[in-house]
């Protein structure tokens, strides 16, 4: 005795078509709008301060920069950490003449916000000719 109906010509189906129309719709979205840089491989090779001699006459302005992000302008610390409390000290010390040189000297254990923090002071003032102070390397001291 047979229960039940036999249907083994009636299997269960599941249309994929419109499944498939999603996945590649969706794909085109991701490879379209993912962008492919690799900033982990990026190599790069920094320039090499030689130690000869320069013209070495002193600057009218230097912003220092201590290792705890302490900002000086010539001798005198600026009080306050933003950038217009260093924007008017720079103004005071510089005076109206945007064209000479400003020479940044950065300890070299400070943040690099804080040498991006001086130049961009000194930027919005209209300073366009910036050093950043640098000792030579032992290789350079020996040749």
């Amino acid at each position: 005795m047979r229960i039940g109906n036999d249907r083994r010509g009636d299997d269960f189906e599941i249309n994929v078509v419109s499944l498939i129309d999603v996945l590649l719709t969706l794909l085109m979205f991701f490879v379209l709008t993912t962008t492919f840089v690799q900033h982990s491989r990026l190599k790069v090779n920094l320039p090499q301060a030689s130690a000869e001699d320069r013209d070495m006459q002193q600057p009218a302005v230097t912003v220092m920069v201590d290792r705890d992000g302490h900002f000086y302008v010539g001798s005198d610390e600026v009080q306050g950490t933003n950038v217009d409390a260093l924007k008017q000290a720079i103004a005071q010390v510089a005076g109206d003449d945007r064209n000479q040189t400003v020479t940044i000297r950065a300890d070299a254990m400070t943040a690099h916000q804080n040498v991006v923090t001086a130049m961009d002071a000194l930027g919005q003032l209209g300073f366009t000719h910036l050093s950043i102070a640098t000792t030579p390397t032992q290789s350079a001291t020996q040749q």
